[in-house]
């Protein structure tokens, strides 16, 4: 008797990516099982932000591809471990990334765990990225499909995490994607992809945090101290944003305005008319610093991504007897944002990633 495959739990989001990685995985006859996860117990009459038609659409995938699925809620898991950090960090004046810390905390936290009580030897997921596995270390690597790579949102995973994890998708582009899904039918071939914050939805991202912060006006002031116009909350902004300030330009300023910096002390957001030094960085630190790939070197080179979509930046990174680390640019760099994660990379490798805590200019 030939032995069987392995057990495979997919997280499903109701989306192209996770029904295509369900359907290749029982396709290269794995024992796969659907799993929706329900993170946000949000209004389920608003425009992109609905649980139900996630699910139905799951539901459909499921049937159409002859496996079985599950429903679990780890909206109280979320609110805890994501959402409440979240805004305490927009509080605080920084800027959270809230999808890095969903992934560590649930997609791959509760997730692994139901998948063990169920009996599964591996998860998957939909995301654009791969893992190999060399002498017992498990290794994140960037996916086939460049535009897509999701490594940097998955930067603050584990070795455990990570060893028992497979993305279908690493070697395939999202257009193979879709011609995949539209060949068998799926519902979700033609879905619209989700975008921002998962529990923001396709509602105005101010709009949304208006109900946790409301307004709490102050001053917009320029480098020189100017006051030049009302902010409604340090929490609606980020460095470097230059959309949405009310403001227009002075009489002498041919530039737009850009925010420098927030200043929570004083509820006051800072402007310069136009690009200035204030909006670039030589160096970061991150206070704490989860390595995937194991490092013995203190110092070493190697590329550092900012923000996602942002290409390689070559780096010297300085490692930290207490864990931390400093990342110093060959060429300084544009609106370093602290509560944002620093994500290191030695070619395809991803060696993990940290949340920015002090930025130097």
């Amino acid at each position: 008797m030939k032995n069987k495959k392995p057990k495979i739990v997919v997280g499903m989001s109701g989306g192209v990516d996770s029904s295509v990685s369900a359907y290749l995985l029982k396709k290269q006859g794995y024992d796969v099982v659907g799993l929706f996860m329900k993170n946000w117990e949000g209004d389920p009459t608003c425009d992109g932000c609905s649980a139900v038609d996630d699910f139905n659409d799951v539901a459909r995938v499921c049937e159409k591809i002859g496996i079985p699925y599950y429903s679990i809620n780890f909206a109280d898991k979320y609110m805890d471990r994501v959402f409440k950090h979240f805004l305490k960090g927009l509080n605080d004046g920084i800027t959270p990334n809230p999808d890095i810390l969903c992934n560590r905390e649930i997609k791959f936290g509760p997730f692994l765990d139901f998948a063990d009580k169920i009996g599964a030897d591996m998860i998957a997921t939909g995301h654009y990225a791969k893992v190999s596995h060399n002498d017992g270390i498990a290794q994140l690597l960037k996916s086939k499909d460049t535009d897509k790579d999701q490594t940097y949102f998955l930067c603050a995973l584990s070795q455990k995490q990570l060893s028992r994890v497979i993305f279908p998708l690493g070697e395939i582009t999202k257009p193979e994607v879709r011609k995949i899904a539209t060949k068998l039918g799926l519902v979700t071939a033609d879905k619209k992809d989700s975008t921002g914050i998962c529990f923001v939805g396709e509602r105005k991202f101010r709009d949304f945090m208006h109900q946790y912060f409301g307004d709490k006006q102050g001053n917009i002031v320029t480098l020189g101290g100017e006051v030049v116009g009302k902010h409604k909350g340090l929490v609606y902004y980020t460095i470097g944003q230059r959309k949405g300030l009310g403001i227009g330009a002075t009489d002498d300023a041919t530039d737009r305005w850009f925010v420098v910096k927030k200043d929570v002390a004083s509820n006051t957001l800072v402007v310069n008319n136009g690009e200035c030094p204030e909006l670039f960085s030589s160096a970061l630190k991150c206070r704490e610093f989860n390595w995937i790939t194991p490092q013995t070197d203190t110092t070493f080179k190697c590329n550092v991504k900012v923000r996602y979509r942002q290409p390689d930046q070559p780096c010297t990174v300085t490692v930290h007897k207490n864990g931390g680390v400093k990342i110093s640019f060959d060429s300084k760099q544009r609106a370093v944002t602290p509560g944002q994660w620093a994500v290191l990379y030695d070619g395809e490798v991803c060696l993990g990633g940290g949340e920015i805590t002090e930025v130097f200019p």
